[in-house]
């Protein structure tokens, strides 16, 4: 009796031992077809579920507002954005620093982009702009001065009159090497930042 126990324990435990490492490759194949298809760039991110956070809805939101004559001729491939937070005046409220990296929105000079009050207001819209764009140590009207790169040079601005310019590449070239202390806000290809649709 103790035998006939003993064979049906030993069984048992080869049977289960056999469908763990079927499980396992089952396992293995799904992740090692996500990492093929996320490494080779073709996995579908416009099925993603978009992001349920409070700031994502505000920014699309305010996106679908400022971009409302636009939206008729934007593809689907097109309505999408990054973004970072930032406090640039020190009030201990984020700003948001809105990017986009498309061909609507993208040119030969560089990118469009917006800042927007963490109300979700809109303080500045960026033409010609290359990400990732630079939190200088300086101030100006009690906002932090930005080091945006434009026509492969980088330029500094600066807040006049509550707004920093629109167009970086006609703004002072900054001189010398960038700080390195300098925050980076919308490092969108090296920091392979998350994109929401709007």
């Amino acid at each position: 009796m103790k035998s006939k126990i003993l064979i049906l324990i030993g069984i048992l435990a080869f049977y289960s031992c056999q469908n763990k490492k079927e499980s396992s490759n089952i396992v293995k194949t799904i992740v090692q077809d996500t990492l093929s298809k996320t490494v080779g760039g073709t996995a579908n991110l416009s099925d993603a579920p978009p992001r349920d956070d409070k700031t994502v809805e505000l920014i699309r939101t305010r996106l679908n507002i400022l971009l409302e004559k636009d939206l008729p001729a934007m593809t689907k491939a097109d309505r999408f954005f990054y973004y970072q937070a930032f406090d640039l005046n020190n009030d201990s409220k984020n700003e948001y620093f809105v990017g986009f990296s498309n061909s609507y929105f993208c040119g030969s000079g560089g990118c469009s982009g917006y800042i927007l009050n963490n109300d979700g207001s809109l303080i500045n819209r960026f033409s010609v702009t290359e990400f990732p764009i630079l939190i200088a140590t300086s101030s100006t009207e009690n906002f932090s001065d930005l080091i945006i790169q434009s026509g492969n040079e980088f330029h500094l601005i600066k807040m006049k009159n509550g707004k920093y310019p629109s167009n970086p590449s006609v703004q002072e070239i900054w001189k010398g090497v960038t700080p390195k202390e300098s925050a980076k806000v919308l490092d969108i290809t090296d920091k392979k930042m998350e994109k929401y649709s709007f």
